[in-house]
């Protein structure tokens, strides 16, 4: 399944890159579905409300991915993943961003403003959209990432 549609958000530290993301993807065709954090990096919110909020629309849409941008994706990756349902992960290079949804069926990709330049987050997105979930033996880890089958 090719994601047709993309859910971004931001906190402060991540709106230059997020709103350079948005015109890349607009340009690829996609539908941004909702740009979610402050107008400006002047306007301070907390990330995990963010996160949080891009989690609820993407679990929403089905087959629609998250992008959330932070200084170093960390914060926003940790708490995207409190979210049921939601498997994110920080990609700093191409290889990581296509493994997390051939490997990882990830749905929402987390960057670093302050660790990635604009080019080089564009192609780590590309990466990260283009590739599928591979299945097989990756479903079964899958699950156990999810909770089902496992006593923790």
């Amino acid at each position: 399944m090719s994601v047709t549609e993309v859910f971004i958000g931001s906190d402060h530290g991540g709106v230059g890159l997020r709103d350079v993301l948005v015109a890349h993807l607009e340009g690829r065709g996609m539908k941004v579905r909702a740009r979610l954090g402050p107008d400006t990096a002047g306007e301070s919110v907390d990330y995990p409300d963010v996160a949080h909020q891009l989690c609820a629309a993407v679990l929403s849409a089905h087959g629609g991915v998250g992008i959330l941008v932070c200084g170093t994706g960390q914060g926003m990756a940790i708490s995207a993943n409190k979210v049921r349902g939601i498997r994110a992960g920080v990609a700093s290079d191409p290889f990581s961003a296509r493994m997390l949804r051939a490997h990882n069926d990830a749905n929402v990709l987390c960057l670093g403003e302050r660790v990635l330049g604009t080019e080089l987050a564009k192609v780590v997105f590309d990466a990260f959209v283009d590739a599928e979930f591979e299945g097989g033996r990756h479903a079964r880890r899958v699950a156990k990432i999810d909770g089902e089958g496992s006593e923790v």
